[in-house]
């Protein structure tokens, strides 16, 4: 389905009209321009590959400890309501037999490709351990989402301080006790509350 921010911007006025809201006043009259760049932008993750995001890889010389990346901010679109989650997203893989490891920034990217789509923390965090999974070969991997859901704050039971939090666990960190609990240990260190 083809991008189109014209159609967008059109019909972000057409809902304010329907909203009642005039969307011609002074302080209102880029809106609908605004709204659809905004629209563009958080769902600029359906137009990334993420195996191309993680296709350059190095050699760490054997290296075959794990590999963590914690405190990855992102913000995505919850598709039931259309209102943001917000939170940290922590990823982590021990390397695979041929001791290959991706730049840092490619796994932040990673949660940024997922992130722009509209979601569910669940499904996301399945799909940033699938990608790294599939493109890595690695012995294990492991993914921990912690959000807030706008949806939850503003709105319906308006919990605004409640956080979700959801795992995706793979290979050894799924099935051996001590690299799990070494994982989850990288993960809440040093956690603010």
């Amino acid at each position: 389905m083809t991008r189109n921010p014209e159609k967008v911007q059109q019909a972000a006025a057409e809902m304010l009209r329907h909203l009642g809201i005039d969307p011609l006043p002074a302080g209102m009259k880029n809106t609908p321009d605004r709204v659809a760049r905004m629209w563009l932008e958080l769902t600029a993750g359906y137009d990334l590959d993420p195996g191309a995001l993680l296709k350059t890889s190095f050699d760490a010389d054997g290296y075959d400890q794990m590999v963590v990346m914690r405190g990855i901010d992102f913000s995505s679109t919850c598709e039931h309501h259309l209102l943001p989650f917000i939170g940290r997203a922590t990823v982590g893989y021990l390397p695979g037999e041929d001791g290959r490891v991706v730049g840092a920034s490619k796994l932040a990217r990673v949660v940024d490709c997922f992130a722009r789509r509209f979601q569910i923390q669940e499904r996301m965090t399945k799909q940033i351990a699938d990608a790294v999974e599939e493109c890595l070969n690695p012995r294990a991997v492991g993914v921990v989402l912690v959000a807030g859901h706008e949806c939850m704050a503003c709105r319906g039971v308006r919990k605004p301080r409640a956080e979700f939090v959801t795992s995706a666990l793979r290979g050894a960190f799924r099935s051996d006790p001590s690299a799990r609990a070494e994982f989850l240990a990288f993960h809440h260190h040093g956690r603010q509350s």
